[in-house]
């Protein structure tokens, strides 16, 4: 834990009790302060009574005298309409911050010399990916990394600052729109596209708010950026001016400088000569298109922080993957299982049929607007499809004529389906891919506990053999 001293003496509500909420109350509580929790829901309220001074109604109590409101990620504070609690804290001009903010804030205290260094990355897609894989390089490299935020830990729930340390963390737009004070050693950003423009009320306030990850670099920080995009390459042009090096990445397009991937191929050319690093078909936690941008990001990243080529190579082959993100659980006979639970909607489903041959599939659940839409071109990947839950009917209409299909209902059933026409097949490398194509809530709590489901079905398979 963090412990911050911000508000020493003086008093702070934190809204929302989740795992950000819960991190922050327990580092202000440590820091001195006197903190006011709240959430609406009563479990949560349960679960921090030993973490706050008090559990109280924002809604139903003065603001005048609460130095701040630390507000979870999740709740709206300005688009589409402020939460009321929000409202009420404005009226009373009381500051609104998030974790971040705090981290921030404490983190700025410490001098350069003998603070942590902050590596922040943001972007559409792919953060979480390259916020574990930058993590996994350098541990690999003895080096004293930890990674939180939006992903695993919450950033204040970290180990106390120490020199030497490296604090990896994946910012979403909720954080950054909530921070002010944030400077990152290194700032990255991967890619952009429209997403949660409800929140932030259209595109241009959810580019504003990934750009604030740049905000107060200063001239000996390092800018890392995506180019393949419209939106980045128009923000790259803005930052070449700010005085901060820039080092561009790319997995479309060949770079006169930078990082770039090219047909699996990892090239670095930072210094302007263009050198093959890695084939990344060779790692098998990298699997797909969809992931060369984020291991160039994390390969110009770990350069920066001083890892030579190899021990980041090193890194690269013996990474993983996320659970539940194009995970590979290994081999049972010739066939290959991954677990792609992830993959909560079309578009995310079609970046893993991209990325395998003679496939396997397992999709269904809770459908979402675009359906199977984005897999349709990539059909011709797969060999049989097994359908699940509360869209197997719906998808059965789609595919027909498109492949053979079959519903099963349960994930369990289509399963063991997979497994025997995979190991009966005539295929030198056949695939079982779980990789739903829609949400989980028919059937699961969410897709953490879908994917341990398919987790444990290959673990109990394996066991038999």
């Amino acid at each position: 834990m963090i412990p911050v001293n911000e508000f020493t003496g003086k008093k702070v509500a934190v809204f929302g009790l989740g795992r950000t909420g819960l991190a922050a109350a327990s580092s202000l509580r440590a820091g001195g302060a006197h903190v006011i929790g709240w959430d609406s829901c009563e479990e949560k309220q349960k679960a921090a009574r030993d973490v706050v001074d008090e559990i109280c109604d924002l809604s139903r109590r003065s603001m005048s005298d609460l130095a701040a409101l630390v507000l979870s990620p999740g709740i709206a504070h300005t688009f589409p309409a402020p939460n009321n609690i929000v409202a009420l804290a404005k009226a009373c001009d009381v500051p609104i911050i998030g974790d971040m903010e705090l981290l921030a804030r404490t983190l700025v205290k410490i001098d350069r010399d003998n603070r942590p260094k902050l590596v922040g990355i943001t972007g559409t897609n792919g953060k979480s990916t390259t916020t574990a894989l930058l993590t996994h390089v350098l541990q690999s490299a003895n080096l004293d990394a930890i990674c939180g935020g939006n992903i695993g830990r919450a950033v204040l729930d970290l180990p106390s600052p120490r020199k030497g340390q490296i604090y990896v963390v994946e910012l979403s737009s909720y954080q950054l729109e909530l921070t002010s004070s944030l400077h990152c050693d290194i700032a990255c950003l991967l890619n952009l596209s429209a997403d949660h423009l409800d929140r932030h009320g259209g595109m241009e306030n959810y580019i504003a708010a990934k750009k604030r990850i740049f905000a107060r670099q200063q001239s000996c920080d390092q800018i890392v950026i995506g180019v393949d995009d419209p939106q980045t390459i128009s923000i790259m042009s803005e930052l070449n001016f700010a005085g901060v090096p820039v080092c561009a990445i790319s997995a479309d397009t060949v770079l006169s400088k930078g990082v770039f991937v090219v047909g699996g191929k990892l090239i670095d050319a930072m210094d302007g000569h263009s050198k093959q690093v890695v084939d990344l078909g060779e790692a098998a936690g990298l699997r797909g298109h969809h992931n060369w941008q984020n291991a160039a990001a994390v390969y110009a990243m770990a350069r920066k922080l001083g890892l030579n080529k190899e021990k980041i190579i090193d890194g690269l082959l013996s990474f993983n993957g996320l659970a539940h993100r194009m995970q590979p659980l290994g081999k049972l006979g010739k066939v290959l299982f991954v677990n792609d639970s992830k993959a909560t909607n079309g578009e995310a489903a079609a970046k893993a049929l991209a990325s395998f041959d003679d496939i396997f599939w397992i999709a269904g659940g809770l459908p979402k607007k675009d359906g199977l839409d984005p897999t349709l071109p990539l059909i011709g990947n797969v060999r049989k499809t097994y359908l699940i839950g509360a869209a197997a009917r719906r998808f059965s209409k789609q595919l027909k004529g498109l492949g053979e299909t079959v519903q099963c209902d349960e994930l369990s059933v289509a399963f063991q389906m997979a497994v025997v026409d995979a190991n009966k097949s005539n295929v030198k490398q056949p695939v079982v891919l779980f990789s739903p194509a829609c949400a989980s809530f028919d059937q699961f709590s969410d897709f953490e506990e879908r994917g341990d489901a398919f987790v444990g079905l290959f673990a109990n398979a394996r066991q038999k053999q």
